[in-house]
């Protein structure tokens, strides 16, 4: 939400002189680079925590959530 802002905010601070041209251009790319590296990040740990669900479940005797591997 930080990053759609600041990336929002560049053609205002462009045209208030408070940046330039290719500056702007280089906070867009890190902007877009960073969103990009947190979208992995998301889907890793997306990942991560889905194994970790599993085995989890896994150690716990099976679905049904009891622990005791029956058929409740």
């Amino acid at each position: 939400m930080l990053a759609c802002a600041a990336c929002c905010a560049l053609p205002l601070l462009v045209g208030a002189g408070l940046l330039t041209a290719g500056a702007a251009a280089a906070v867009n790319q890190t902007l877009i680079a960073a969103a990009i590296a947190l979208a992995v990040l998301a889907v890793l740990f997306l990942g991560w925590h889905q194994r970790r669900k599993a085995a989890a479940r896994t150690v716990a005797g099976g679905p049904c959530g009891c622990g005791g591997g029956c058929a409740c």
